[in-house]
């Protein structure tokens, strides 16, 4: 048998947010100090700071079902644009496969309770 999935937590769900956001800023800095060998993970974070901001101040957040049907709009878009990325392509690319994996936790509420900065 399954354990109980735990109710939904709006303020888990925000501080989440927050705290990812802080990550990839500080993971955008340590790959800005690197140059060109740390572009890839600059991109990466800069992808997951964007996600991240674009649902910290969103209405969704307070339904587990709205969230999802969010997440699945912002997959949905064609473009996706942040200034200062190194590569279109590889943040786009970021970008969808954050959203992904975001759709799943929102869908399974798992996760958000993961405050660590590496996940």
């Amino acid at each position: 048998m399954s354990a109980p999935q735990a109710p939904w937590d709006p303020a888990q769900v925000r501080l989440w947010l927050e705290r990812r956001i802080k990550a990839a800023r500080s993971d955008q800095d340590v790959a800005d100090r690197y140059g060109r060998d740390r572009e890839d993970d600059y991109d990466k974070a800069a992808a997951e700071e964007w996600v991240c901001e674009q649902l910290r101040h969103s209405d969704a957040i307070e339904d587990q079902a709205r969230l999802g049907e969010a997440l699945k709009a912002l997959l949905a878009k064609d473009d996706f644009y942040r200034a200062g990325v190194r590569s279109e392509q590889r943040f786009e690319r970021e970008v969808k496969t954050y959203l992904r994996k975001l759709i799943k936790m929102a869908a399974s509420n798992t996760g958000f309770g993961k405050m660590l900065r590496y996940q």
